[in-house]
């Protein structure tokens, strides 16, 4: 069991890892708790390891959740075919969906339209977004049409230096603009859908 404030502790050091990447040092995480002796700070962070929620890996920038802290993590128990069937063989381990999800500079978005149907994004799902001003060819990007409009496409380098954002939908043309008139806001780089 926590205390209320080594509760604050482990939040403030996931925030941080999901902002950042790394951990906080000591005198971040206690400016984020509003504690200003380091030696208070430092005691807070050993109780966390001490009872098992936090791992050091190399440092205070090294420390990480574990698993015990990582309510974010699901039993992952093996593979399953969505094709031919296979050998089913029980595994035991566990899928961080923090480590997938969470990350510097990463927000969602919902989706609205079917656009991109064909690529598996439906209509009300949420995309999880890395923030970047630059993609690669055939990345599926949020993009800044005229500062204006954002959409979600493939996006398409073609060699006069304009730019196509291609939808995932045969029943949708591609759209060519010049590469002044878009901004990329980031890439879609995971994707969220319930089913209840």
């Amino acid at each position: 069991m926590l205390t209320r404030q080594q509760a604050k502790a482990l939040h403030g050091i996931r925030v941080h890892l999901a902002r950042e990447g790394h951990a906080p040092t000591l005198k971040e995480l206690g400016a984020a708790l509003g504690v200003n002796s380091k030696g208070a700070v430092h005691r807070l962070v050993q109780a966390l390891v001490d009872k098992g929620y936090l791992a050091r890996g190399g440092g205070w920038r090294g420390l990480r959740p574990t698993e015990e802290a990582a309510p974010w993590s699901l039993p992952l128990l093996g593979r399953i075919a969505a094709g031919q069937p296979i050998e089913a063989i029980p595994g035991r381990d566990t899928l961080n969906l923090a480590d997938f999800l969470l990350g510097p500079n990463r927000y969602a978005l919902q989706v609205s339209g079917e656009s991109m149907i064909e690529a598996g994004i439906l209509d009300g799902d949420t995309v999880v977004v890395q923030q970047r001003d630059s993609a690669e060819d055939g990345d599926i990007v949020v993009a800044l049409i005229d500062r204006d409009e954002a959409t979600l496409k493939r996006l398409r380098y073609n060699r006069d230096g304009s730019i196509t954002l291609l939808p995932a939908n045969a029943a949708l043309a591609p759209v060519t603009y010049s590469a002044a008139r878009l901004t990329i806001q980031g890439v879609v780089v995971g994707l969220l859908r319930g089913y209840r």
